[in-house]
């Protein structure tokens, strides 16, 4: 029987996945969960989706390499 993946913590979710990595549907599921609970904030556009790939990549890693500039 799989758990209530959507009550447990970020934590316990990792270590499931860990522990399941081998059972594709369970594996599945607490990705699922996981990955809904990301900050859309913290997303980063896909290169191919930039203008000018090239320079806006650059940007974005230097902006994240020295954040106090």
């Amino acid at each position: 029987m799989m758990p209530n993946l959507s009550q447990m913590t970020n934590t316990e979710l990792k270590r499931f996945i860990s522990e399941n990595r081998n059972d594709h549907e369970a594996f599945q599921a607490a990705m699922e969960v996981l990955m809904s609970r990301r900050n859309p904030a913290n997303r980063h556009p896909y290169p191919f989706d930039l203008e000018n790939p090239e320079t806006e990549v650059e940007a974005i890693l230097k902006q994240k390499l020295n954040p106090a500039e």
